[in-house]
């Protein structure tokens, strides 16, 4: 499913409304599907200017621009696919509302939160009325698990202050990379 040379054709033929899950290294980006090749989908804002989210440095921005894009322009030369995944949890809304929902938004700059508030939080409130990000809750376990198993290890005098440090941030870069 690359998305290099192609014209309005895209792999699974997208219908609006569709979530689009883009594959970056190490995480996945969301859109949401317009129609004519157009998505919805959030940018980081890095000191007020628009950014890439190709980079996993996108996890730490603070803000992002919410952007009406072509859709082999957000993959580029990433693979994506369809992915309504929570379509047997949550009923998507009508599709007059969810288009309405997204013209609204467009151009907005909105709050970004890799954790809680982040691009695929954004497109299934769009779809769905509800912000989830299965992504976001496996970041949240492991780095629950992290910490208490850090603060264990320091409890029992194994990790310094700065080891502990070290070994969280060494285990959530290998969840990112």
């Amino acid at each position: 499913m690359a998305v290099n040379d192609f014209s309005l054709t895209y792999p699974g033929n997208p219908r609006p409304g569709d979530l689009i899950e883009v594959f970056r290294p190490g995480y996945q980006h969301w859109a949401l599907y317009l129609g004519d090749g157009y998505v919805i989908n959030l940018t980081p804002l890095e000191g007020g200017i628009p950014a890439s989210f190709t980079s996993a440095k996108s996890v730490f921005s603070r803000k992002a621009l919410v952007k009406m894009q072509l859709l082999k322009d957000v993959a580029g030369n990433d693979t994506y696919r369809i992915n309504n995944k929570y379509d047997e949890t949550y009923s998507p809304l009508p599709m007059e509302e969810v288009m309405q929902r997204s013209e609204f938004v467009i151009g907005q700059e909105v709050e970004y939160d890799v954790l809680v508030n982040n691009c695929e939080h954004f497109v299934t409130l769009l779809r769905y009325g509800e912000g989830v990000s299965e992504q976001a809750n496996r970041a949240i376990s492991t780095i629950g698990f992290v910490t208490a198993a850090a603060g264990a290890f320091s409890f029992l005098g194994l990790l310094s202050k700065r080891q502990r440090a070290n070994t969280i941030k060494n285990l959530l870069k290998r969840y990112w990379d």
